[in-house]
Parts: structure tokens; C-alpha cells; sequence
């Protein structure tokens, strides 16, 4: 009998180290696929980022198109990560990835300001700085500083809008930008701050107003895939060869040429 019992107390004892064994490859399998999953977010912001239904938020990549982010999505077909992409307010997402391992955000104008924020994968596409006046308006511009005594539409965490307020501006912060063209129309703000292929479309497509004039382009700005400083540096190194590669292919003229 105490052999018996010793026997079983054995087995017991085997089958509980295999098993603990197997709870720790298990728990380092899935510490591995999670960091192989990103998480991208970007905003409602046509051409360059819109969703399909025409929204300001999505949940996953089949529902979220434009040029930057087709751009994003040629690259991820080319690496062999999980990816998880999402639409959010501008201001919500560039807040929620920072601090976050494997979260970035598209398309971020790169700045100084942002430099040091964010570890930077790209160039995809750039944006024009661009005042826009509403149809009606008889207001003209030769530098930025004739703005100085007019009230801009902008919205918050956009960096052209930041940019504005850092240099004294009078800006009407929004937490998204597609009621700006309202405001030029009602007359609540006198220019409207935005890219320049991106206000035309808006105003347009949002709230059927045509023919806004661009009455001064001030920058010039390349776009990028803003990745978390958290984020790995070999995760970095293969999104931006993946992006390289694309380019190279000739994918990102091809997404472009659609757009135009």
C-alpha cells in the first residue's frame, strides 16, 4: 500500500510540473502573438483618411479608405503582423496611443513639436497649409500675418490649429474639423484652417457648400505612421521598410493616381 501511494504521489507530481509547463509556454505563445498585434488609428479626414459610411468613426479596416490610409494597408500587406485598425476622433487617438506599446496613428504631420513624441515610419503623403475664405468672402492675403485680426476655424489636436494658437492666432477650436465649412457659411469665423485637398472635399461632401477660395497656402508638411515610443525598434525597422518596399513597387503613385 505505501507503495501504491508513494507511485501515485509521483504521477501527481509529474503531471502537475507538465501542466504548469504547459500554463508557461502557453502564457509565452500569447505574450508573443500580442506583440505581434498593432493597433493604428486614424481620423475622418478625406481624401486622406474617410470611413465608408461616411462617419467620423470606424472599427476595422475593411470600413476605412483614402489615400493614406490605402498607403498604411499596402505596407501591412507586407509584414506579418495582426493589425487592428480603428477611426476615432482626431484628439482622442493622439492621446490614447501615446504611452501604449505597438499603437500609432495616421497620418501625422511630422513637426518639431512632435518630434520626440513619436517614433516616425513614413514619408506617405504631404499636406498643404491652407486659409480657406467661404465663396462670398472678399478677403485677400499676402502672408500669414494679414490673418492676425480674423477669427480661424480649427479644431483640437490638429497641428495646423496648434500651430495657429502657439503663434498668437485667433482659432475657434472644434473637436473635429468637418462643421468648419458651417461656420465660414454662417459667418461664426472668417477663414477655415485645413489641407488644401482636404477643405474643398469637406465642405462639399459634409454640408454642400462649393466653391471655397483658397486665399493663402503658408506649409508644407509630410505625413507619417506615428508609432508609440513604447513601440519596438525592430517593429519599427520592418514598417519602414515595408513602406519603402511599397513605394519602391510603385503602389503609392498607383493610390494616388485613384484619388485624382
Amino acid at each position: 500500500m505505501h507503495n501504491l501511494i508513494a507511485s501515485a504521489r509521483k504521477t501527481l507530481q509529474r503531471t502537475a510540473k507538465a501542466s504548469l509547463m504547459m500554463v508557461t509556454l502557453a502564457g509565452a505563445s500569447s505574450a508573443i502573438q500580442a506583440a505581434e498585434r498593432l493597433y493604428i488609428f486614424t481620423e475622418h479626414y478625406p481624401p486622406y483618411n474617410a470611413s465608408v459610411s461616411g462617419e467620423g468613426f470606424a472599427h476595422n479596416e475593411d470600413e476605412i479608405t483614402g489615400i493614406c490610409t490605402d498607403m498604411v494597408k499596402a505596407a501591412m500587406a507586407r509584414v506579418d503582423y495582426d493589425v487592428v485598425m480603428k477611426m476615432r476622433v482626431w484628439s482622442y487617438a493622439y492621446d490614447w496611443v501615446q504611452g501604449r506599446d505597438n499603437h500609432g496613428l495616421f497620418c501625422t504631420a511630422r513637426t518639431d513639436e512632435r518630434e520626440d513624441l513619436f517614433q516616425w515610419v513614413g514619408p506617405l503623403a504631404p499636406i498643404q497649409w491652407t486659409l480657406f475664405a467661404a465663396p462670398d468672402s472678399d478677403i485677400t492675403l499676402e502672408n500669414l500675418d494679414d490673418a492676425k485680426e480674423l477669427r480661424i476655424a480649427g479644431y483640437r489636436g490638429d497641428v495646423m490649429s496648434d500651430y495657429l494658437v502657439d503663434q498668437g492666432f485667433d482659432v475657434i477650436m472644434n473637436s473635429a474639423g468637418d462643421v468648419n465649412p458651417r461656420r465660414l457659411a454662417l459667418g461664426q469665423a472668417d477663414l477655415w484652417v485645413t489641407d488644401g485637398l482636404v477643405g474643398p472635399l469637406v465642405a462639399e461632401e459634409e454640408h454642400g457648400i462649393v466653391g471655397l477660395k483658397p486665399v493663402l497656402v503658408f506649409r508644407e508638411t509630410p505625413m507619417y505612421l506615428a508609432m508609440s515610443k513604447e513601440t519596438s525598434p525592430d517593429v519599427i525597422s520592418d514598417l519602414q521598410r515595408a513602406i519603402d518596399d511599397a513605394r519602391d513597387a510603385g503602389e503609392f503613385d498607383q493610390i494616388i493616381s485613384r484619388y485624382q
